[in-house]
């Protein structure tokens, strides 16, 4: 882990020759993907993983805490370890983060993969729904409200335990409460229509909130080349839920760059 801040601080997982940016969910930080990051070859690829500012590894690093500033960070990133074309991991709210590294750089970006992603458009909310997720950031019972509706209600009290403890204490709540109001109001829709970017959405069966069909509706109707894969028996957190299965799925789609 590298851990100055005049560079980005960020995880690497292998050392092989297809390079990849990994951004995680609005919850999670980077060392919070279970068992995933053990079953991707690293004879093959390079992964990078980054916290975002004022989550995880740079939790005392400020800033505006938006998707802006990730793709800034991102781009510093790779410019860091001379990356100069990547592909782009992202999942959840990290899945509308990589669009906007796309809409930013968009000759360096080879693929995006989405897990459960966040479409570019404006995410829709009614009130129940919007005072849910804004009073998450401080109310740890309505983040597991939230973490029961995405994984399908089929989760147990300690697995969501787990995840709640570790994003109260991994996150500084006005970084939370900020990222939630970027990746909620922005609109990327118009400037990534018609990219031609190979793109692979995954979403599990059991997310009742991030469908396939609402990714159908948004992902595969902006992009081209965008296919949308569902993974059983996975709700929302395939890296805890089915580590084994995402991993080859991710590689399958991320092999050829």
């Amino acid at each position: 882990m590298t851990r100055t801040e005049q560079s980005v601080t960020h995880r690497l997982v292998g050392s092989g020759p297809r390079h990849v940016i990994v951004l995680h969910d609005w919850f999670d930080t980077c060392a919070a993907w279970g068992t995933a990051l053990e079953y991707l070859d690293g004879d093959a690829f390079t992964y990078a993983l980054l916290d975002y500012r004022g989550y995880g590894e740079r939790k005392d690093v400020p800033g505006r805490y938006d998707l802006g500033e990730i793709a800034d960070d991102v781009l510093a990133l790779a410019d860091q370890l001379g990356w100069d074309r990547f592909a782009l991991v992202g999942h959840s709210m990290g899945g509308k983060a990589i669009q906007q590294v796309l809409v930013r750089a968009p000759g360096r970006v080879t693929r995006l993969l989405g897990l459960a992603p966040v479409p570019a458009g404006p995410y829709p909310m009614d009130e129940p729904t919007r005072a849910l997720f804004y009073g998450a950031s401080e109310d740890p019972e309505k983040r597991r409200t939230i973490l029961d509706l995405v994984t399908g209600h089929r989760t147990g009290r300690v697995w969501q335990q787990r995840m709640i403890s570790h994003s109260m204490a991994s996150s500084r709540t006005e970084a939370h409460a900020r990222y939630l109001a970027s990746w909620h109001t922005l609109d990327l829709s118009e400037a990534v229509r018609g990219n031609p970017v190979p793109v692979r959405v995954v979403v599990g069966e059991h997310d009742l909130a991030l469908t396939a069909d609402v990714m159908r509706a948004t992902w595969q109707a902006w992009y081209p080349n965008a296919e949308v894969i569902t993974l059983p028996a996975t709700g929302h957190y395939p890296m805890h839920e089915t580590p084994v299965m995402l991993a080859s799925v991710m590689e399958e789609f991320l092999w050829t760059f």
